[in-house]
């Protein structure tokens, strides 16, 4: 049995919601290896839509079990306020088919006030942060001064580590002109949530090891994208944690072994929130129209998304970074009725061409996207779930876009609805 990573391949906002329920109904475990809730899935399971930040996809489906690992940073108010939205929705959430990982860092109101700090009263251009307390949260995990969800359970030792928690954030404090954090407000912050997210603490890992043993299929779920992964990423435009396939097997506690396919997701164009490098943006009326006709807001902030045309350049060193094995290709039907469609395929950086995206900030503000145009098509490919359902020249993008990428593309995605997918090749059947 397949044990499948899915990644974003570009800069998040790739549709992977869909994607990740349509392989949640062949999974027995569904596994969030990084990140916080300042990531968003949108799942549309009949008439009902979900949104989901920090829970696991698998939830929503019955049978699953859910597990959100150490990699993740964890805000449990935010947690408990989604559990309580889906129950609302009539979805039953409890340790029965959810498990937080007992060592698995917290994000606390002093993180998401830092965040919130830099951000506003950074000089010059700003990072596009959440503000969630993503990163500081982060910070704290690397220090190691974090408060860890095993830590609620432990009131004896908690005063503590609180304590020395507030030696770090209330010297920034004092940086900023802003009072100090008391460590009782903490405590009392930390004590009046943790009956509610204690009982879903178990040790992941082990978890992990039983559902291999088991043969159980596991799904391992990415937030955002690799092209915001801090090491191989837009840097500093980043996110904090890696994104990339590879953390999956060290934010869930398994070895590398353990994952046998890394699927990738990409859109039929390019998206991005926030600031940083975006070499195939489209400033103009044909930018605005993929965005209106791809309804281009994020899911957890409703901010609007940057578009361009597809870049070829990017996504093949995603696929090299990631160990991606085939990708789905999200959104083509957005590209309908356009008379010729552009495809990033090399960059110019100081009058001389190349084909990956250099790692210096500056070089990045400097490439120049060299473009092949490829002839669109007028015939709708909207709700296609098969190749003969395309049109002819819809099939010629994507081919072209399989040779560019050096991967194959498993799925084609022509609308939000589930059903409305051409596979090509089942990643938990290979």
């Amino acid at each position: 049995m397949a044990n499948v990573v899915v990644v974003g391949a570009q800069w998040g906002d790739e549709g992977k919601g869909k994607l990740v329920d349509w392989l949640s109904e062949q999974a027995d475990t569904v596994v969030r290896f990084q990140g916080g809730h300042n990531a968003g899935h949108t799942l549309v399971i009949g008439e009902n839509v979900y949104k989901l930040s920090l829970l696991p996809s698998g939830v929503v489906r019955p049978g699953k079990m859910g597990i959100i690992g150490s990699g993740v940073v964890l805000d449990p108010y935010a947690l408990i306020a989604e559990i309580d939205r889906l129950v609302a929705q009539g979805v039953a959430v409890s340790p029965d088919n959810l498990r937080v990982a007992d060592n698995v860092p917290l994000i606390l109101s002093i993180h998401r006030d830092l965040d919130a700090l830099r951000e506003s009263g950074s000089h010059g251009a700003t990072l596009g942060t959440t503000k969630r307390g993503i990163g500081p949260a982060y910070e704290d995990k690397v220090g190691r001064r974090a408060i860890r969800l095993m830590d609620l359970s432990d009131t004896d030792t908690l005063a503590e580590k609180v304590d020395r928690l507030l030696v770090h954030h209330n010297a920034l404090r004092r940086g900023f002109g802003h009072p100090e954090y008391r460590a009782d407000a903490i405590i009392e912050e930390l004590t009046t949530i943790a009956p509610r997210v204690l009982p879903f603490m178990d040790v992941v890992w082990r978890l992990m090891d039983e559902a291999r043993r088991s043969g159980r299929r596991i799904l391992f779920e990415g937030a955002q994208g690799a092209l915001l992964d801090i090491d191989h990423g837009t840097y500093p435009f980043v996110t904090s944690s890696n994104t990339v396939a590879g953390q999956a097997a060290t934010g869930s506690g398994v070895g590398p072994g353990a994952i046998d396919y890394v699927l990738g997701i990409a859109k039929a164009y390019t998206t991005r929130v926030g600031e940083g490098p975006f070499p195939t943006e489209l400033h103009d009326e044909i930018g605005t129209t993929i965005g209106e006709r791809g309804r281009e807001f994020g899911t957890v902030t409703g901010r609007k998304r940057r578009c361009g045309w597809f870049d070829s350049v990017l996504v093949r060193q995603t696929v090299r970074t990631s160990g991606i094995n085939g990708i789905a290709l999200t959104k083509l039907d957005i590209l309908d009725g356009f008379d010729e469609i552009k495809i990033c395929v090399r960059y110019r950086l100081d009058g001389q061409e190349i084909d990956y995206l250099p790692a210096s900030q500056s070089a990045q503000a400097r490439i120049e996207p060299i473009y092949e145009t490829i002839e669109g098509w007028s015939q709708t490919s909207a709700g296609a779930r098969s190749w003969l359902d395309l049109p002819a020249q819809a099939i010629k993008y994507v081919r072209r876009v399989e040779e560019l990428i050096g991967a194959p593309v498993a799925l084609v995605s022509t609308s939000p609805e589930r059903e409305d997918t051409i596979l090509v090749q089942n990643p938990f059947e290979t």
